[in-house]
């Protein structure tokens, strides 16, 4: 039933998206040089590695650690990259992923492979076992603003109340986090 609900959803979204992704794409050429989707390798599924599309927000002389390791991460993230990261727009891509099974609309936040104490705490608290999702439980509770502790701790909550009705409650509160752009860093 999960992954039925992630494919149709995943499939509608990048139909009514199309022409969005491609304004997107224009502007992202238009305001910095590169290509407009950035693969990052991730930690998906029992820890397995897959390439995560994301509509590229920073210069491509950016460093490829996770952006709080980053000094001055500011000066890497483009005028238009900015735009795209405060509204989340910049991982609507990640619906590929969903839609070929590398992830689910709803499960923890796929993690940076340097990551390794988030890693390791997913690993300790089981919740390595779930596909990575488009949003999750922490990111609307605190997104960016959280610890890697507090952000296992949602995950492990995630994990142990999961069912159809939470994830439906958890895609239903996304719009309004992600539009309110609060608790986002950078």
């Amino acid at each position: 039933m999960y992954r039925l609900r992630d494919f149709t959803t995943a499939l509608a979204l990048i139909f009514c998206l199309l022409i969005p992704f491609l304004i997107i794409g224009f502007f992202i050429k238009l305001t910095s040089k590169g290509n407009v989707i950035f693969w990052s390798e991730r930690v998906g599924q029992n820890n397995s590695l897959f390439r995560m599309p994301k509509f590229r927000s920073m210069i491509e002389e950016t460093p490829l650690i996770e952006s709080e390791k980053v000094e001055n991460p500011n000066f890497y993230i483009t005028k238009f990259g900015r735009f795209i990261r405060k509204y989340s727009i910049d991982e609507l891509p990640q619906l590929w992923s969903v839609l070929i099974g590398d992830m689910t609309l709803v499960g923890p936040r796929p993690a940076l492979k340097d990551q390794t104490e988030l890693i390791k705490l997913r690993d300790l608290h089981g919740i390595s076992s779930l596909k990575p999702g488009l949003t999750g439980w922490a990111q609307i509770n605190g997104r960016d603003n959280i610890t890697t502790k507090e952000k296992t701790k949602l995950d492990e909550y995630y994990l142990n109340k999961r069912s159809f009705f939470f994830d439906i409650k958890i895609l239903i509160s996304t719009p309004g986090k992600i539009l309110s752009a609060k608790d986002v860093s950078h």
